[in-house]
């Protein structure tokens, strides 16, 4: 399998909830090479509880050697080195309906 989604912001759940959806090792131990990780973005529109804790986790899991790359909605375009190094492992996100859309919602993950 070379890309899963993963909808952590389904049911309206915690910060702790949504981090027990996040499973990275069984994603690589079923030979997933890219997640799209759905945390939306905050309904205050400053951006989301659950998308901070993300990003700071997969911060923190690269330092660590866990995940190759990871790079926020935002920036998921081609002019971006992470996108590109994703898109690369999985040709057909460069179809993905998120990609060069700027959606503060979604991270794509390399592992």
């Amino acid at each position: 399998m070379e890309c899963q989604i993963v909808n952590l912001e389904a049911g309206m759940p915690t910060v702790d909830m949504a981090r027990t959806h996040l499973k990275l090792r069984s994603a690589k131990a079923n030979r997933v090479k890219v997640l799209k990780l759905i945390h939306g973005y905050g309904s205050s529109g400053k951006g989301g509880a659950i998308r901070a804790d993300v990003l700071a986790q997969l911060a923190q899991k690269k330092r660590a050697g866990q995940i190759k790359e990871f790079v926020r909605g935002e920036d998921f375009s081609p002019f971006d080195s992470a996108a590109r190094a994703i898109i690369d492992a999985c040709p057909s996100l460069s179809r993905d309906i998120d990609y060069s859309r700027a959606n503060h919602g979604i991270t794509m993950v390399l592992l």
